[in-house]
């Protein structure tokens, strides 16, 4: 399959780039070539391989979500300059 120049301007009017003859020409043959790739990578025979998402052969522990506060609160709003009881007292923003 081939890509030619209408096909590229096309495409650049879509994604709203100019582009200009040059620039055209080197995309027509740089598109050509990715789909002629494509085009071997699907001739090839991957019946017997099995789908992959790592090559690494491992699975990660779960553990259970459990709701924490994480005990430092008093930690962390001792580096606020201003809170009120459990809070942060920012300055307001929007009126």
């Amino acid at each position: 399959m081939s890509i030619d120049k209408d096909t590229v301007k096309h495409i650049a009017k879509l994604a709203r780039i100019s582009l200009d003859e040059k620039k055209i020409n080197s995309l027509s043959k740089d598109l050509t070539s990715i789909i002629e790739f494509i085009e071997q990578l699907n001739k090839l025979n991957t019946k017997k391989t099995v789908p992959l998402t790592s090559i690494i052969n491992a699975s990660l522990q779960s553990r259970e979500d459990k709701v924490s506060d994480g005990k430092i609160r008093d930690q962390i709003l001792k580096n606020s300059p201003e809170k009120n009881e459990e809070f942060f007292v920012v300055p307001k923003v929007i009126e």
